[in-house]
């Protein structure tokens, strides 16, 4: 019943931001699944995965010389939307760097064919995309890889590279962004 609510709850919270509307290393095939086009468009298709949130959990613990940075984000969510080219600025400045930016998409599983694909398609960023249902989401999930985050709303940005880590709860600035990606990457 404990589950129920707090699943509940964390759902709730997620969707309460007003609606308006990377590929990593396969450490878990059974747990991907293929978003694709099933129209012939000039786009082409996009292929993002789903994880499950343990395997994402490890995904966020990888401690090494890259930079990790990793965005929660929602289609409809307004201050997700408006990040995202920060972001896209700073993967195209540190494109040959050891820095891999992933967006997990907390969008209801039901949009990840529509609104998800058509964001991931006019942005350029199907590669980095990871698909998490929320409904998936407990309270262990948070605790166990967030000091400040526990869910209740996006977006969110978690950085890591090697020990140290860095959130980052809200909107980001571009010079927020920034301050924070150079500060781990020296």
């Amino acid at each position: 019943m404990k589950k129920i609510i707090l699943s509940t709850l964390i759902l709730t919270a997620l969707y309460s931001c007003k609606k308006e509307g990377h590929k990593m290393e396969d450490t878990a095939v059974a747990d991907s699944v293929s978003v694709t086009d099933n129209t012939a468009s000039a786009t082409g298709t996009y292929t993002s995965k789903e994880l499950s949130p343990e395997n994402l959990g490890k995904y966020l613990a990888q401690k090494n010389d890259t930079l990790y940075v990793t965005n929660f984000f929602a289609t409809w969510c307004g201050p997700c939307m408006r990040e995202i080219p920060h972001f896209k600025n700073k993967m195209e400045e540190l494109k040959n760097k050891p820095v891999k930016f992933t967006f997990i998409n907390l969008d209801d599983k039901s949009e990840w064919n529509t609104s998800v694909k058509k964001f991931a398609q006019e942005n350029n960023l199907g590669a980095n995309i990871i698909l998490l249902d929320g409904q998936k989401l407990d309270a262990n999930f948070f605790t166990n890889n967030f000091q400040q985050w526990d869910g209740g709303s996006i977006p969110f940005t978690y950085l890591r590279k090697g020990e140290k880590t860095d959130e980052y709860l809200g909107m980001m600035t571009e010079e927020l962004l920034n301050s924070k990606v150079d500060a781990l990457l020296k």
